[in-house]
């Protein structure tokens, strides 16, 4: 559903300042004549955008109010307000600027723009992350910039007053590459450099800011607020879920007839909706083809979705299979066949970064897939901006620096939950994030945190389709709670809260599903902290509590809790070095945990 409720005046004038407020009155954005924007928050400035507004020319006012609802996400129904403003620009273009509660977005119209620059150097903290083709790296916190380093979206900064800034875009279109920032002379200041367009640009991206406290930056459904409305029309068959995955452990595995089975194997025994089979399942042993395993999941009630090469990004030395997606009659008739066999959705690795035929090959992508009702999961890809909105069939995308690299090098070991601390206040603000959490056991290098702190990760971590990280033997052996709770985890959610927490340090957050709460926290340090269990929030009522913990040691990993009664649950953790916790709330009979015993 989508309501516009739009008031329209025209404001003339020959004064060189314009300003457009947001409707709480928190947010005031200036437009100086041959200079740009200033964006200040509660009376105080705090960076400014240097691009070329003609003040002189009228520029139009109107509020504009958006409700809209998610199939996935942190919120299930989204609603916000905005006050836009048009300004012309020296060039001809025209400057689009919104202010809205939670952030500003301005965009140009004409054409996109090529010289413009943040000046955020009144900033006291920053988080970036180096670029790579598929954003896949660590978020340094006040990272040596240098003059011409290059630096990934969303970027988060840190003023004085805990007041947060994190800036990435939205509303990517095919004719549009991606953006990202450039360290220019001074420290603080960027270059917004658009990547490399081969077609005319019609209109520049939404250039995003979500501005506010900690609680405001990691509720913001902003980065969708700006993205066109649904494209595809009936989304009822988008359904989220948690999946069984085969990569962390095994990471040819995906060509195993048997060792496929046994993923789907506990996808039954587990309760999970969803099975993602792996790269070179077009190479299978022993006689077995992809057909045989779909065949098995979907004969025992599992979802298949399938592992694909864009053939765009790596692909000489890259597994397979390739170059099925790139033409549009190959890409009709591979979803057509997946969609006859019974595949759910579909995998789709290794891209080439943010450049325009980047963009316009994953938009024909998803816009293909949802025509054969396939889900689709972006790897090796760019940061979502805003397509989960406009194409609900984008489930996840990976973007992230995940689970997976335990698999690939060590340095994931010693960092890994500070960055896993880091993730809720950057990169899962913006979209569903394929970290692919959840490991017990190791994988080719060991990992540090405890077996809280990874449960932590399913409800903190937000996906439409959660895939878990760990061997079956792992998960199966796991204490029932812990089953239990992994058999009945939502990946979609009506609401998310933050309740405390730093970037880098903790987090502590609350997600809704129904009348149920999940309540996730994850110490990023290597010392023990006291952690809020989030229960004040539901202080007084009659809920039934199960709490997991960390435990005595790795003999006894757990300590699982159930309280009958919310009042004598506490309100406080103990959380190990690297640990975690989960709580779950209900008021219901919740079959999964009614017989169990903690």
């Amino acid at each position: 559903m989508n309501k516009y409720l739009i008031f329209t005046t025209l404001l003339l004038g020959a004064a060189n300042v314009f300003a457009q407020k947001s409707p709480d009155g928190k947010l005031n954005v200036e437009a100086i004549n041959k200079e740009g924007l200033v964006v200040n928050y509660a009376d105080k400035p705090l960076y400014k955008v240097n691009i070329n507004v003609k003040g002189k020319k009228a520029f139009a006012s109107r509020e504009q109010h958006d409700v809209y609802d998610m199939r996935i996400g942190k919120r299930s129904h989204c609603e916000n307000t905005c006050n836009e403003a048009q300004y012309k620009m020296t060039d001809g273009k025209t400057l689009v600027v919104r202010a809205y509660n939670d952030g500003v977005a301005w965009r140009t119209v004409g054409g996109d723009i090529k010289d413009v620059t943040l000046d955020m150097s009144s900033a006291k903290n920053s988080w970036l992350q180096k670029w790579t083709e598929p954003y896949e790296f660590f978020y340094d916190l006040n990272a040596e910039e240098g003059t011409g380093k290059r630096w990934a979206y969303p970027s988060l900064f840190e003023y004085n007053d805990d007041v947060f800034v994190l800036i990435t875009e939205s509303a990517i279109e095919k004719y549009n590459s991606s953006s990202c920032l450039y360290s220019a002379d001074s420290r603080g200041v960027f270059r917004v450099v658009p990547d490399q367009n081969e077609v005319e640009c019609k209109q520049s991206p939404w250039h995003v800011s979500i501005i506010g406290s900690k609680k405001t930056v990691v509720e913001s459904t902003l980065v969708n607020d700006v993205a066109p409305a649904n494209r595809i029309g009936d989304a009822s068959w988008v359904k989220p879920g948690v999946a069984s995955w085969v990569y962390w452990a095994y990471n040819h595995g995906s060509n195993d007839y048997n060792i496929i089975k046994s993923y789907i194997d506990m996808a039954v025994e587990l309760h999970l909706p969803y099975v993602l089979i792996d790269a070179e399942w077009d190479e299978m042993k022993d006689g077995k083809t992809i057909e045989d395993a779909v065949r098995y999941a979907v004969q025992h009630k599992i979802d298949p979705i399938i592992w694909y090469n864009s053939s765009v990004g790596w692909i000489n030395g890259a597994p397979g299979p390739k170059f099925r997606l790139n033409k549009p009659e190959d890409r009709e008739k591979e979803f057509a066949w997946c969609e006859k066999i019974g595949v759910k959705g579909v995998k789709i690795d290794f891209f080439s970064g943010d450049n325009q035929k980047n963009m316009q090959y994953m938009i024909e992508l998803l816009e293909s897939a949802a025509k054969h009702h396939i889900l689709v999961n972006f790897h090796g890809a760019t940061l979502p901006r805003g397509w989960q909105r406009t194409y609900p069939n984008l489930v996840s995308t990976e973007a992230v620096y995940g689970a997976e690299w335990y698999n690939n090098v060590p340095t994931f070991t010693t960092k890994a939950a500070r960055h896993n601390a880091t993730l809720p206040f950057t990169r899962n603000v913006v979209a569903s994030m394929d970290y692919t959490p959840c490991a017990f056991t190791d994988s080719q290098h060991p990992h540090i945190t405890t077996h809280a702190h990874e449960l932590a990760l399913t409800a903190l971590f937000e996906s439409g389709v959660q895939h878990l990280a760990d061997r079956p033997e792992s998960f199966l052996s796991q204490p029932s709670p812990v089953k239990a709770y992994l058999g009945t985890l939502p990946s979609a959610w009506d609401e998310t809260r933050f309740i405390d927490g730093y970037p880098g340090d903790y987090v502590v957050m609350a997600r809704r599903k129904g009348n149920r709460w999940y309540i996730a926290g994850i110490n990023g340090s290597d010392e023990e902290r006291e952690m809020t269990t989030g229960l004040n929030m539901i202080e007084g009522k009659k809920e039934n509590v199960y709490l997991f913990t960390d435990g005595l040691d790795k003999a006894k990993p757990w300590d699982l809790r159930l309280y009958h009664d919310a009042t004598y649950a506490p309100s406080t953790v103990r959380c190990k070095a690297r640990g975690g916790f989960v709580v779950v709330v209900y008021n219901d009979e919740f079959r999964a945990f009614s017989n169990l015993a903690f």
